[in-house]
């Protein structure tokens, strides 16, 4: 099984509020926020963008999500080095890491199990 293209843009950020705003002045909705400055954007039907607030002293990162529908019957090509296996999440997916050759990380993202 493949992946089906980008869930999502993970973005750190050191300021959620002018960060949403940045999004929002962009066409972006806000779908929803959390209580520690973090919240889910999205413009249409495409990838959502997620921002979370890191301290100043955090250098913030950017994380592209990929869909994976099914995290059980995912299996990883043996080109595709699994740095962590899916793991479920705190926030109700599933994720897995990955290494690409250049030696960025990348996650694949399933639903949670029903």
């Amino acid at each position: 099984m493949a992946t089906e293209g980008i869930e999502a843009v993970f973005l750190e950020t050191h300021n959620w509020g002018k960060a949403a705003k940045f999004f929002q002045a962009l066409g972006y909705e806000l779908e929803f926020s959390t209580d520690h400055n973090s919240g889910q954007l999205r413009n249409g039907d495409g990838p959502y963008v997620f921002l979370a607030e890191v301290p100043e002293t955090q250098v913030p990162r950017t994380q592209i999500v990929l869909k994976v529908p099914d995290a059980d019957t995912f299996r990883a090509d043996a080109a595709v080095e699994v740095v962590t296996p899916f793991e479920d999440t705190h926030y109700g997916t599933r994720e897995m890491t990955v290494r690409d050759p250049d030696g960025r990380l990348w996650s694949l993202q399933a639903p949670a199990k029903s």
